[in-house]
């Protein structure tokens, strides 16, 4: 079948010389049975007839970016339900943290300082733990912030008193009062906030930060008051077991963490360069504790501050 195609006025003018099922019962393809033909808009003087309307079919493009769009939302959807999830394991995990701890202090099977001191060690750990749960979006870490956030809240609301509850009290504050809930908890999971939203999993940064705050610390501590006996030459509230025992749980734990999170491709990780490091960042921040200043500003603030200093300059 021969196949003649005109443009006309923009519409696309298709006519046959010859159809050879017309032509079997002896007659011609008559102009105005054309279809997509406009006398009006052709200048072609054989053509005439009304105009028929022409609605042109969606282009294959147009369907392809349909499907891309849906596929989008569908992501996005999939990318919120993650994050939220995972949200609610993290805050569901510290809670019961609390929780268990607090139940093995009441039942005297740990002491409530040596209680304290785990609960401030494994809250840290655990939370970054907690990282690689929530997805790769650019709003996966305002997600996790919220964990600290609510925490931020509720010793807020313990320590000026708004809500009551000893239980939560006498596991986190030191001496038992809500007033300390203002410092030195509310001082912790500020840094765990703040070093979310800044630095994430992707910044050894804020890792180690966090590691040598609750890590380091905590295991200085709990050491310390155990084994403490001989005391710094220059603050008799330290001891050099104590100390000493903070430069090595906070290099081990630093050095784990960022092992953890270059398994899953947030970090670079070399052995030796990580190691030499993290030494120098841990060796800056055991000074700085061992220092007699915690009365002036809190280890929750002086700790991570000087990892976090010590950390920009050595990682960049």
């Amino acid at each position: 079948m021969g196949v003649a195609i005109w443009s006309c006025g923009g519409a696309a003018v298709f006519a046959s010389a010859l159809l050879p099922g017309r032509r079997s019962h002896g007659s011609r393809l008559a102009p105005t049975e054309l279809p997509f033909a406009s006398a009006s808009s052709c200048p072609l003087p054989f053509l005439s007839g009304p105009a028929i309307p022409f609605s042109p079919a969606p282009m294959p493009s147009s369907r392809a970016q349909l499907r891309l769009l849906r596929l989008r939302v569908q992501a996005s959807a999939g990318v919120v339900l993650q994050d939220a999830a995972a949200t609610t394991f993290c805050f569901a995990g510290a809670y019961s943290l609390v929780l268990v701890f607090d139940t093995l202090a009441e039942r005297n099977i740990i002491q409530k300082s040596l209680s304290r001191k785990a609960v401030h060690v494994l809250s840290g750990l655990l939370y970054m733990a907690t990282w690689p749960f929530f997805s790769s979006s650019m709003v996966a870490r305002y997600f996790a912030a919220v964990v600290p956030l609510l925490n931020c809240i509720r010793l807020l609301c313990y320590g000026l008193r708004l809500l009551t509850d000893e239980g939560v009290v006498k596991s986190v504050a030191r001496e038992g009062r809500p007033e300390e809930l203002l410092r030195g908890p509310l001082y912790y999971v500020i840094v765990l906030l703040l070093c979310t939203l800044v630095f994430w999993r992707e910044s050894p940064v804020g890792v180690v930060s966090l590691t040598m705050m609750s890590g380091g610390d905590g295991f200085a501590d709990i050491v310390g008051r155990r084994y403490g006996v001989t005391k710094l030459p220059y603050n008799q509230q330290k001891s050099w077991v104590g100390s000493i025992s903070m430069f090595v749980f906070g290099l081990l734990f630093s050095v784990g963490m960022l092992y953890y999170f270059s398994v899953f491709g947030y970090v670079h990780f070399d052995l030796l360069q990580t190691i030499t490091r993290v030494a120098l960042i841990s060796l800056a921040a055991t000074v700085v504790e061992s220092l007699p200043i915690s009365d002036v500003v809190d280890d929750n603030v002086s700790v991570p501050l000087t990892s976090v200093l010590t950390s920009v300059l050595l990682f960049g």
